[in-house]
């Protein structure tokens, strides 16, 4: 499955279940649950210790759920120097990297040695980076994630001033409030015909269509899914929120 084929062609918001919330001896269990109910993509937090203080998982892990999976695996790279382990992820099959623009000097060239990989290149925002940041590189890239939690740790509340930074997001990088036409120029750094926004941090059945509506075509889900008792009825909850956006 092409990871953006269904929200890029406007034809669904994705959900995309975070495994940091799930308990690794229930993992394999608790993916199944989720996918057989319709996730769309399993997102997965890499944490390295210095960029974020927790330190979690590695390529192996990646590795398995592509053996385990057949959704898209959205890798999110919560580490200083991401040009190191961007090869290792990829080839342990990540069909997305997002990287904080906070955690390198360059961008663009990681943008596009990542899409050269074959994956879709995502960059990660935190709270406290503002949207213009994206005006240097949002010609080389697939996908914007908006941290709503300060980034490293699962079960936060999310961040209300999130929703406006959302709408600001779409703008810049879309030129409006929609896809482009194909034959928009994106040469000099241009509004894309097509990127996914992403929300990452407390996003729930409680503010899912706010945050769609604000802008959002793909929703992070950590403990909101895997946290629950049974996060299949929790995902359907969430699919149910996120629809009446619309």
């Amino acid at each position: 499955m092409n990871p953006d084929d269904r929200a890029g062609r406007g034809e669904a918001v994705l959900i995309a279940p975070s495994v940091l919330s799930c308990g690794l001896l229930e993992l394999a269990e608790a993916v199944g649950a989720v996918e057989a109910v319709g996730a769309d993509w399993l997102h997965v937090d890499v944490m390295d210790g210095r960029f974020v203080p927790p330190l979690t998982f590695g390529p192996a892990l990646v590795e398995a759920l592509r053996q385990a999976s057949t959704l898209p695996l959205d890798v999110h790279l919560m580490v200083e120097e991401p040009e190191r382990w961007v090869e290792p992820f990829v080839a342990a099959g990540a069909s997305v990297v997002t990287f904080h623009i906070e955690a390198t000097r360059h961008p663009r060239r990681l943008c596009r040695h990542i899409r050269s990989l074959g994956a879709m290149a995502g960059i990660a925002l935190n709270p406290a980076t503002p949207p213009g940041f994206l005006e240097y590189v949002r010609a080389d890239v697939d996908l914007v994630l908006v941290m709503s939690v300060d980034p490293g740790y699962g079960g936060q509340a999310f961040m209300p001033e999130t929703l406006p930074k959302l709408a600001e997001v779409k703008r810049l990088m879309t030129g409006g409030s929609g896809v482009l036409s194909a034959g928009e120029d994106r040469g000099r750094g241009g509004p894309r015909e097509k990127v996914l926004i992403e929300v990452d941090g407390g996003v729930g059945p409680d503010n899912a269509a706010a945050v769609v509506r604000a802008g959002a075509s793909v929703l992070v889900a950590g403990s909101s899914v895997f946290g629950q008792p049974d996060p299949a009825a929790a995902l359907r909850a969430l699919q149910r929120a996120a629809r009446t956006a619309s």
